[in-house]
């Protein structure tokens, strides 16, 4: 029964059926460096990766949110993940980093202070939808501000389907609004730069304070990095919040779902275009720069959208080679032509 108030479900029932007799699931509270903190039916443990898992490389280890299958003290394997928030690790060498496993919600958490940035909202609300998650966007500190409606239109206009939620931590308004976006046995990521307020609004959550907090310095309204690592924190309510450390950068990594999920109305203008492989810019009979002309789409918001599909593409290039790209261009325009054959009839 307490496996289920973790977020247990016959997904992951199934895929551990084919574990050996003997091995018991649990899930990633805490993943370090080299230990790990587990949730299991009779209590929390700390475990370490067994041989084979260790020599499968970092890449392939367990993160906060995995449920995994335990031997004793020992992690004999990493089940398969329903959801996942996942970015281009820093560095010059192309590689992914898994940030959080098995997230239902992501809570896009930005200050109504020098932190807000209708852009930067983009890319998180694309690594969500990347990995799966549901986003809802929460405007903080609004104790800041004379009136967030201003706030809100902005971030309704860059993402028109994502619900948005204007609160305070430090007053408690609009915290308790949180709850309604995700169930009991469900986890809640939180996901924004350091100092938006994502451990504040954790502490109002659980009624202490349990997660370290600082100030934002008063300049440019950055935070420093009190949160450090990723945990799982169980509400009394039986909902499961995670913390996560603000990003410096978000880079994207694989895909273009989350890109046109994130922008659906470019998208959709997109197939309006006259010419298939239109590119927004100079093309006639360009449906997205005649939105823009009218201000029904923001300029800069095309020129994020673009600047994302271009690292995207180059991200594709550098992993893939200039055939795989060609290949996935080919199957898009193939799934574009279906969907528009469906629309005539």
């Amino acid at each position: 029964m307490f496996l289920k108030q973790l977020g247990w479900c016959a997904f992951f029932a199934k895929a551990f059926e084919s574990r050996p007799a003997g091995q018991i699931p649990g899930r990633v509270s805490g993943a370090g460096r080299e230990r790990f903190r587990v949730w299991t039916e009779g209590g929390e443990i700390e475990a370490a990766l067994a041989g084979g898992e260790r020599r499968a490389g970092h890449e392939a280890w367990p993160v906060t949110g995995d449920w995994v299958a335990l031997e004793g003290a020992l992690i004999e394997g990493v089940l398969p993940r329903r959801t996942r928030i996942v970015r281009r690790a820093a560095g010059n060498v192309p590689a992914p980093q898994v940030l959080a496993a098995n997230v239902d919600v992501v809570f896009v958490v930005t200050g109504l202070d020098g932190d807000f940035n209708p852009r930067r909202i983009e890319r998180y609300l694309c690594l969500a939808h990347q990995g799966g998650a549901a986003p809802v966007v929460v405007l903080n500190k609004s104790d800041l501000v004379r009136d967030t409606g201003a706030f809100t239109a902005r971030v309704r206009a860059s993402a028109p389907e994502t619900p948005v939620v204007a609160g305070s931590a430090l007053t408690g308004a609009g915290v308790e609004a949180l709850k309604e976006f995700f169930e009991p046995g469900q986890t809640a990521a939180f996901l924004g730069s350091s100092g938006a307020g994502k451990s504040t609004i954790i502490n109002r959550l659980l009624g202490e304070e349990r997660h370290a907090t600082a100030e934002v310095r008063e300049g440019d309204s950055r935070g420093r990095h009190t949160t450090t690592g990723r945990q799982l924190t169980l509400l009394p309510c039986g909902r499961i919040l995670m913390d996560l450390p603000g990003l410096r950068e978000v880079q994207l990594w694989a895909g273009e779902d989350g890109l046109e999920r994130t922008f659906e109305d470019i998208a959709a203008l997109g197939r309006e275009c006259r010419f298939r492989d239109c590119r927004h810019t100079v093309e006639p009979g360009c449906a997205v720069r005649a939105a823009i002309e009218t201000g029904t789409i923001e300029a800069a918001r095309l020129g994020n959208y673009s600047k994302m599909k271009r690292e995207l593409d180059q991200l594709e290039l550098r992993t893939g080679g200039a055939a795989a790209l060609a290949e996935r261009r080919r199957w898009k325009a193939i799934h574009k032509a279906a969907r528009q054959l469906g629309k005539r009839r």
